[in-house]
């Protein structure tokens, strides 16, 4: 057994969600290692649809690129009865507005969305160690002791926190004794095949339904010559194993034999749990994505729904490791449980109602795309909490076109692990220079908006992009949390009440404010460089 070094976090299992994790603890300067048992990446398509808020959490952690590279926007239904196929508009294709710079749910399969994050995981100095399963967990007040078994013989890992990002069937969440409550429909189970095709219309996410919720999809992942296959299995059928023995099955139902299948390239057997974790850790070990929910792949919520999971945990392990009440970890749990049990509520209904042939159960709309979810009455969300005319304290931050040195996007801006101030309008600038920042801890970048160019302010907003998206009708001081939801709204008292949002989520250490930190340089002043 070795001798180990202590690290801040311990995240076991390396999918989107604790990619994802790993990402944002790692920029903030966090020893982090990150373990999968399985040989390698995953390489199947499984989850392939990143939804608008997604989007927007990839651009933040600076896995954007890839993942548009990687992927494209869906393509129409094909929905085929006998020799007739039907186009049919799924996903309403919308133009990028300045508050909402991606409104597409995009097409990308998982092992591109793996390995997007992978890469830039691998650009901040730290890699995925496959090969190393989890097969014990213990913790003290201090820290959580973790053993895995790889190639090299047993370990033991000594973190300060964990995090379980290992699937549906997590051992981490096993070993937490945490109940995962729900049901698991034995009976009701695909077969999901990624196999290079022949004979079929790439330009189509095609549907074959039967009565009695028989059902095949194939999708195609965009850039190869590959569809994903979703073949619904009969209760008491046995999943076809060869190819042969799948394209006899795909014939049957699709009276298709143009159709021809070359290549498999990864299968499974898919069974749709509907499950929630009766919590979400224990002491210092928390559970992200699937761990912590399971659902069915209508609407595709599981890999985004995970993925935010730990984009919300991130920043509260970096607070709390510099010196946070750790209290504010207990707020992951109260917001982000509610917002997995809708998730399984909507994916069930869309479920049930692909079995029933109701066209309406194919749509997807504004729930799908997460950018409507909100932390709102939540413990760092009050209800009672000052508003603007379209925003609460708790809602997800828009995107803004603002004018500095030059134009730039306010999610520009926001790019990194700190907060953000935005003052805008003379009074809560002022205030906001006055406002005392901890020097441990996430830092603050301060933003100074003026409603037009050389009005002392650093950036206007000469389009009414900024004043429009967050419902401005006067002086405002605005504090973005740095998953990008809105951590305060001050409309008066800006000094006041927003020093007390900030001691909510920051260490109580010695502070610093930007008069302070304009001695003797005055550089910063809503300039936008965090502190």
């Amino acid at each position: 057994m070795n001798n180990p070094q202590t690290v801040d976090v311990l995240i076991v299992g390396a999918g989107p969600s604790g990619s994802a994790l790993a990402i944002d603890l790692v920029r903030r300067g966090l020893d982090v290692r990150i373990v999968d048992r399985s040989p390698h990446a995953f390489d199947g398509s499984r989850a392939k649809g990143i939804q608008p808020r997604s989007l927007e959490v990839l651009e933040d952690l600076g896995a954007l690129d890839d993942v548009l590279a990687g992927g494209d926007i869906y393509p129409k239904l094909g929905l085929h009865a006998g020799p007739i196929g039907v186009p049919w508009k799924m996903f309403p294709h919308k133009e990028a507005t300045p508050d909402v710079p991606y409104p597409n749910t995009w097409l990308i399969p998982q092992f591109r969305t793996d390995r997007a994050l992978h890469v830039r995981l691998g650009e901040l100095g730290r890699e995925v160690e496959f090969g190393k399963e989890l097969t014990e967990l213990t913790q003290d007040e201090d820290t959580v002791v973790a053993t895995v078994v790889g190639a090299d013989g047993v370990e033991e890992i000594v973190a300060r926190y964990a995090v379980g990002a290992d699937g549906g069937s997590s051992a981490v969440r096993k070993q937490l004794d945490i109940g995962f409550v729900g049901t698991t429909d034995e009976a009701d189970r695909v077969l999901i095949v990624d196999a290079s095709v022949s004979g079929l219309a790439r330009n189509r996410w095609h549907m074959w339904p039967g009565l009695g919720g028989k059902l095949i999809g194939a999708c195609p992942i965009p850039d190869s010559d590959m569809f994903q296959w979703m073949i619904r299995l009969t209760s008491d059928e046995k999943p076809p194993q060869e190819i042969g023995a799948i394209i006899d099955r795909i014939h049957s139902h699709t009276r298709n034999r143009h159709i021809q299948l070359h290549e498999i390239h990864w299968k499974s057997v898919f069974r749709p749990n509907i499950r929630l974790a009766e919590h979400y850790g224990r002491g210092r070990v928390f559970l992200v994505g699937d761990a912590a929910h399971v659902h069915t792949p209508a609407g595709a919520q599981g890999l985004n729904t995970g993925m935010q999971d730990g984009y919300n945990l991130g920043w509260k392990l970096g607070q709390v490791l510099a010196g946070a009440d750790p209290a504010l970890l207990g707020t992951y749990e109260a917001e982000r449980q509610p917002i997995a049990a809708g998730v399984l509520g909507l994916s069930t209904e869309k479920w049930g109602g692909i079995a029933k042939l109701d066209p309406s159960s194919m749509k997807r709309g504004k729930d799908e795309q997460q950018l409507a979810l909100t932390y709102f009455g939540g413990p760092l969300a009050p209800a009672d909490n000052m508003r603007t005319g379209t925003l609460r304290v708790g809602d997800r931050a828009p995107d803004a076109r603002l004018l500095g040195a030059a134009e730039t996007r306010l999610f520009a801006l926001f790019q990194g692990p700190h907060f953000t101030a935005i003052a805008y309008g003379p009074d809560a600038a002022r205030d906001l220079e006055l406002l005392d920042w901890p020097t441990t801890g996430a830092p603050l970048k301060r933003l100074t908006v003026g409603p037009a160019a050389g009005d002392g302010r650093a950036f206007s907003d000469l389009e009414n992009t900024l004043r429009s998206a967050y419902g401005l009708t006067g002086d405002t001081l605005l504090l973005i949390r740095p998953d990008g939801y809105i951590g305060h709204i001050a409309t008066r008292d800006f000094l006041t009440t927003t020093q007390a949002a900030v001691w909510a989520m920051t260490p109580q250490t010695r502070s610093r404010t930007m008069s302070q930190l304009s001695q003797p340089s005055h550089a910063y002043p809503g300039s936008g460089v965090p502190e």
